[in-house]
């Protein structure tokens, strides 16, 4: 797969040890649009984090939507995944780099830091993601983003930014239009009872976006 830019809604998945759930609530936020899939998942082991991300990613393919891998390298590695997201005190993007080659995506957290965001940069990242814009039920030790911060990066970075961290279909526009490229969403797709009508409506913002 052609390693695309960054850029639309960006799904994370949930900690899910149904494998079968996963799959069909990740089915339906492709078919709703969703431009890329971060495998995340806090709680499982190395075998059912294997099995989830190797069937993740033949779903993905089908869809032709890259599959990031959050924090495994090895796992990216081993199933050829289409990229990987580290954090602070996950492996360095030029490890990751080294490891998955120039044509895979390595994204970056970058929290509310604009100096790791011009770091993350330098060492080849293919975008770097701030947050938490809203307080989050997927990870409740995040730190707050202004929301001038944006507006600086734009002005110093040219990779795409990523806004995450609660946010839901409510709040979403505003993140947008603060200069994100792409907005990672977890809870307020994957736990809704239509994932792919929610997927759509998050498109849609986009959509309404390019066309001010």
């Amino acid at each position: 797969m052609k390693k695309p830019r960054i850029s639309g809604l960006y799904a994370i998945t949930p900690d899910l040890s149904n494998t079968g759930e996963l799959l069909k609530k990740t089915q339906q936020v492709l078919a709703g649009g969703a431009q890329l899939v971060q495998y995340r998942n806090k709680t499982a082991d190395d075998a059912l984090r294997r099995e989830q991300a190797g069937l993740l990613l033949q779903l993905c393919r089908k869809y032709q939507v890259p599959l990031i891998i959050n924090d495994h390298i090895e796992l990216a590695v081993a199933l050829d995944a289409d990229g990987v997201h580290v954090g602070r005190n996950d492996m360095s993007i030029s490890d990751a780099r080294k490891q998955l080659g120039q044509n895979k995506i390595v994204g970056a957290s970058c929290y509310n830091h604009l100096e790791l965001a011009l770091q993350a940069q330098a060492l080849g990242s293919d975008y770097a993601a701030f947050g938490a814009f809203f307080p989050s039920t997927t990870k409740t030790d995040t730190v707050p983003v202004p929301a001038s911060l944006i507006g600086q990066a734009k002005q110093k970075i040219t990779i795409p930014l990523v806004g995450i961290g609660g946010i839901r279909l409510t709040n979403a526009a505003a993140v947008i239009q603060s200069g994100c490229d792409a907005i990672a969403v977890c809870n307020d797709l994957f736990a809704t009872e239509n994932t792919a009508a929610q997927a759509e409506q998050y498109v849609r913002l986009f959509a309404a976006h390019r066309s001010m």
